[in-house]
């Protein structure tokens, strides 16, 4: 794919630049340049183009603002110690951007294309990647929002017959200020996140929409996050608003919730793969309220985490319901190994033997 670059004019200048690095916090910031691809059935996928960040110009008839055909994508780009620049296997988000592509009768972007682009805006914007230099180094990174939008000027049921894919770049710092702290979980006994066949396994706008009811909820009951059950037989643990959950047992075993209904994270599915060399095995089942209840009850259950691209994985604390609380495991051993595993991976700090991380820069 061919890309064009057309230099901002009046970037952010390098004084104003160091203060927000220094304190970027999530989705403040925006970087000097955006990336823009088109797509019609005549001419495909063309005009790719860097250009200068800045506001949309859409008809009030586009078909994205009736219809909600959309889909996206979450990553980051890290800075290691030498400066050089990497992503954390953006393959895999490419292919999940296909298959929710799929779901939502849009074209696929081809893998290698989503990665061109991706890498493209990176290095355009390398400036804006933090340094985490120091005593003990640090998490901040560049966090990546590629996305595609029906952008057909059309009022009408159907899949869109122009498209737009876009990537934009925020400054992140630190998920966790102060030290990782454990997530208070509220158990949604009202709402449901999607059903088999919907689109609970595509990332895209409208099934973040669904959980914003609930996750309002576990706010005002004093949570951060919101579990989710099946919608048949409201039973079986699916995810959280934005993470994926794992169960650790006394003997080793790790459960997560099967897929399906529920996002294929790509930070769970790395998570199975480092386990599994980590000599735990891993199993993807329904995994039931009750039995995670009575786990813990019982000690059976020893630690419980969760895990998304923000957090990277990140303990969880008490299980709230209108039921009643259940408590927090007493252990974070296996969970903290884990997500050192995986950050010192993303940051160069540590060997990738599984091949992931992606050079940019």
């Amino acid at each position: 794919m061919q890309i064009s670059t057309t230099a901002n004019p009046t970037p952010v200048d390098d004084a104003r630049l160091a203060e927000i690095l220094a304190n970027p916090g999530f989705g403040t910031y925006f970087t000097d340049h955006m990336l823009t691809v088109e797509w019609t059935p005549e001419e495909g996928w063309h005009d790719a183009r860097i250009t200068p960040y800045g506001p949309l110009t859409l008809d009030p008839a586009t078909a994205v603002l009736h219809y909600a055909q959309e889909t996206f994508e979450g990553m980051k780009a890290y800075r290691h110690e030498d400066g050089s620049i990497w992503t954390f296997r953006p393959e895999q988000n490419a292919a999940r951007m296909v298959r929710s592509s799929q779901r939502l009768a849009f074209p696929e972007l081809p893998v290698d294309d989503f990665v061109a682009c991706v890498d493209a805006l990176v290095e355009a914007d390398q400036r804006w990647v933090p340094d985490n230099a120091g005593v003990g180094g640090g998490e901040k990174s560049l966090y990546l929002r590629p996305f595609m939008f029906a952008s057909e000027t059309f009022l009408g049921v159907r899949p869109a017959q122009h498209v737009t894919f876009m990537v934009i770049a925020s400054p992140a710092g630190a998920y966790f200020k102060g030290g990782i702290k454990p997530v208070n979980l509220w158990l949604s006994e009202t709402f449901t996140r999607a059903g088999r066949g919907g689109m609970g396994a595509a990332k895209t706008g409208g099934n973040y929409a669904a959980s914003l009811a609930a996750q309002r909820e576990a706010i005002e009951k004093g949570c951060d996050q919101v579990v989710f059950l099946d919608d048949q037989e409201f039973r079986y643990i699916e995810e959280l608003g934005g993470m994926n959950l794992f169960f650790v047992h006394r003997d080793g075993r790790i459960v997560t919730p099967e897929t399906g209904t529920i996002l294929e994270g790509i930070t769970r599915a790395s998570i199975i793969e480092l386990a599994g060399k980590l000599g735990h095995a891993v199993e993807e089942r329904k995994f039931s309220i009750d039995e995670w209840r009575d786990g813990v009850a019982s000690g059976d259950i020893t630690e419980v985490f969760a895990c998304g691209t923000a957090a990277v994985v990140t303990p969880v604390g008490e299980l709230r319901s209108p039921s009643g609380v259940t408590a927090a495991p007493a252990s974070t051993e296996l969970t903290m190994q884990i997500r050192e595993a995986l950050v010192g991976m993303q940051f160069g700090r540590s060997e990738d033997t599984f091949g992931w991380m992606h050079q940019v820069c």
